[in-house]
C-alpha cells in the first residue's frame, strides 16, 4: 500500500518552475519531467544519503505516521523507490519550514509541495534560505534544552550512536537552527570535553561523538538552498588544528545566513588556503582555532594567510582557543568571533543585499 505518496503520476511539483535551474528539489531530484519510479529499489542506506534523515528517524516517521511504505527483500531489508525518496525530501523540507511531523505526514504530495512551494518563494524573495520558524522568535524553556542535551550526552555515556543519532533528530525537530547550535550543539561539545577532561569518557566516547556529530551537522548543511548569486564563504582549520566539530557548525551557520559554503577541511598549510579562497572567488574566509591556545606558530601563519588573500578579505577567527590570539588576530586586520550566535551575525553583516530571485 502506497496511498501515503499519493500524486499525479509524473507531475513536477508546484514550486519547481520558481527555482533556479540549477537547483534540485527535495530528496535529490533534478527538475524533470520525468515520472517517478514506484519501484522499490533503493535501501535505507541511499536514502538517508539523499534525504539527510537519519535511519533511526526514518523509522521512527514509518512506524508512527506511515510516513512512506517501504518495499522489502526476501530478507525483510527495507527497499525505497523513487517516489519515496522525493517524497521524505518534501517532508524533511516541509519540517524545515517550522512544521511538526505529525502535521505533514498524512498529506499527499501535491499539497506536501504546495507548503514547500510556500517556503521557498519566502525564501527567495529575501535571497535567504528558509529556516524553522515554530521556535525562532522566542527561546525556548531552558529545561528544554537540557533535556536535549542530557539524552545525547547518556547516548554517548553507552557508546550507542544510533541513539545518539535520534537524540540529535529529536532535537532538531523541536528547536530552531539558532537554539539548536547555541542551546545544544555547543553546549555538548563543551560537555564533552569537561567530561572528557574528568576521566568520565574515553577517547572512543569522543570518536563516536564526533563521528555523529560530523554526519548529523554535514547533512543538515545539504537541506540550505543558497541563491546561485549568494557570495561565497570558505571554512577551514590551519595547520596543526584537527578538531572539525567547531567548523561544520560554522560551515552550517554560513548556509544558514544564505551563504554559498565551501569546507576545505582541517589542518591545511596557510598558502593553500589563500590559493583556494582566490581560485574560488570567495568574498569571506572563516578560519577556525580550537586547540591548543598555545601554538608558537599560529601568528606567522596568520600574516601569511593574510599576505596570500589581500589586506580588503574579511577574515573571521572561531573556535575555543580563538580568543588566546586575538592580538595575532587583530594584527591582520581580522576578527575574533566567539560563539555561533556573534558568527552568524558577523556574516550577516558581511552578506550584502542580494536582489529577489525572480518568482514566476
Amino acid at each position: 500500500m502506497r496511498a501515503a505518496a499519493s500524486a499525479t503520476p509524473g507531475a513536477s511539483p508546484p514550486f519547481v518552475e520558481s527555482l533556479p535551474d540549477n537547483v534540485q528539489v527535495p530528496g535529490g531530484r533534478a527538475v524533470s519531467d520525468e515520472p517517478l519510479s514506484d519501484e522499490p529499489r533503493h535501501p535505507i542506506q541511499v536514502v538517508v544519503r539523499r534525504t539527510g534523515v537519519s535511519q533511526d528517524l526514518l523509522r521512527a516517521w514509518e512506524k508512527r505516521y506511515a510516513a512512506v511504505v517501504p518495499g522489502r527483500t526476501p530478507g525483510s531489508h527495507r527497499l525505497y523507490s523513487d517516489a519515496d525518496i522525493h517524497r521524505l525530501g518534501l517532508i524533511r523540507e516541509a519540517l524545515d519550514g517550522g512544521r511538526r511531523i505529525g502535521q505533514v505526514a498524512g498529506l499527499a504530495n501535491d499539497e506536501l509541495a504546495a507548503l514547500v512551494d510556500d517556503d521557498r518563494r519566502e525564501a527567495f524573495a529575501t535571497a535567504r534560505p528558509p529556516l524553522p520558524r515554530a521556535a525562532a522568535a522566542a527561546s525556548p524553556p531552558e529545561d528544554l534544552r537540557v533535556r536535549h542535551v542530557a539524552a545525547c550526552l547518556a547516548a554517548i555515556r553507552e557508546l550507542d550512536a544510533p541513539r545518539l543519532e535520534a537524540a540529535l533528530d529529536e532535537a532538531r525537530l523541536a528547536l530552531s537552527l539558532p537554539h539548536l547550535l547555541e542551546g545544544v550543539i555547543g553546549p555538548l561539545l563543551e560537555e564533552i570535553g569537561e567530561a572528557w577532561r574528568r576521566g568520565e569518557l574515553r577517547p572512543y566516547h569522543e570518536h563516536m561523538a564526533s563521528a555523529a556529530l560530523r554526519s548529523f551537522l554535514g547533512g543538515m548543511r545539504g537541506t540550505f538552498l543558497a541563491a546561485s548569486n549568494a557570495p561565497l564563504l570558505l571554512v577551514a582549520l590551519p595547520a596543526g588544528q584537527h578538531h572539525e566539530l567547531s567548523a561544520l557548525m560554522a560551515a552550517l551557520a554560513g548556509a544558514a545566513e544564505g551563504w554559498r559554503v565551501t569546507y576545505l577541511g582541517p589542518d591545511l598549510p596557510a598558502d593553500d588556503i589563500a590559493a583556494a579562497v582566490r581560485q574560488a572567488g570567495a568574498r569571506a574566509l572563516a578560519l577556525g582555532i580550537v586547540f591548543p591556545p598555545d601554538d608558537p606558530e599560529l601568528p606567522a601563519q596568520l600574516e601569511r594567510l593574510r599576505r596570500g588573500v589581500g589586506p580588503e578579505l574579511p577574515l573571521l577567527v572561531f573556535g575555543g582557543s580563538a580568543p588566546a590570539y586575538v592580538a595575532a588576530v587583530d594584527a591582520v586586520g581580522a576578527e575574533t568571533v566567539t560563539g555561533v550566535g556573534p558568527l552568524r551575525n558577523a556574516l550577516g553583516r558581511l552578506r550584502r543585499p542580494l536582489p529577489s530571485l525572480p518568482i514566476r
